[in-house]
């Protein structure tokens, strides 16, 4: 009789002689990746989204279609509106302070050095993925404990000179408002802190420094 081209009978085990000729295997096809979203919300790391479509569904056994969605951080500093965010409302994206050396040297390098500034911190709540992570370049978190004062240092070019401020120092928040931050190179590791002060240099021993970016 007519092969019918049903895959269950793999299954089953009662396949037509001829089912791999009759009915081959037809695999899944997709689309190409969308253009990026914007961030699903300002003035807070969030994330993007992009999206890609099935062409063609995969048949006759072949394997499932790929993930139709993927997701990245996001952080934007502009409201829907166009306005700039209140300060006390962007998250802090800090990385640790041996990047420092090497921003000041190409900023000498181009002429664009300028005076930066420190800002003090009491480490309020910390996510347990800055500790799970093994990457060696993100050692470096374990250094963030609760209840610690860190030193964040605001240089070129994370510095912008229309404000000569850094995104995320909390400059205008309340006294003992909780600010967020956001450690580079890891999403799972985020918390909140107090700002202290700010300081004209750091003078946190270096393993509790950290840039802002």
């Amino acid at each position: 009789g007519p092969c019918y081209c049903d895959q269950e009978c793999g299954r089953s085990l009662d396949c037509c002689h001829d089912y791999g000729q009759s009915c081959p295997v037809i695999p899944c096809v997709v689309s190409q990746w969308s253009a990026w979203s914007g961030c699903t919300e300002p003035c807070k790391t969030t994330y993007r989204v992009r999206r890609r479509h099935i062409v063609q569904e995969p048949r006759n056994g072949a394997e499932a279609c790929p993930a139709l969605e993927e997701r990245a951080g996001c952080v934007e500093y502009w409201t829907r509106q166009g306005t700039e965010c209140q300060q006390s409302l962007i998250p802090a994206l800090i990385t640790t302070g041996g990047f420092g050396k090497a921003r000041k040297k190409r900023a000498a390098a181009d002429g664009s050095e300028r005076a930066g500034y420190c800002v003090q911190f009491q480490l309020v709540a910390i996510t347990p993925g800055c500790r799970h992570s093994h990457h060696s370049y993100t050692h470096w978190m374990r250094y963030l404990r609760e209840g610690r004062t860190v030193c964040v240092e605001c240089q070129h070019p994370a510095l912008r000179s229309s404000t000569q401020h850094c995104y995320g120092d909390g400059t205008g928040s309340q006294k003992n408002q909780l600010l967020h931050w956001q450690a580079v190179g890891n999403h799972q590791c985020r918390g909140t802190w107090r700002r202290i002060r700010q300081l004209g240099t750091c003078s946190c021993p270096s393993v509790h420094s950290f840039l802002f970016i």
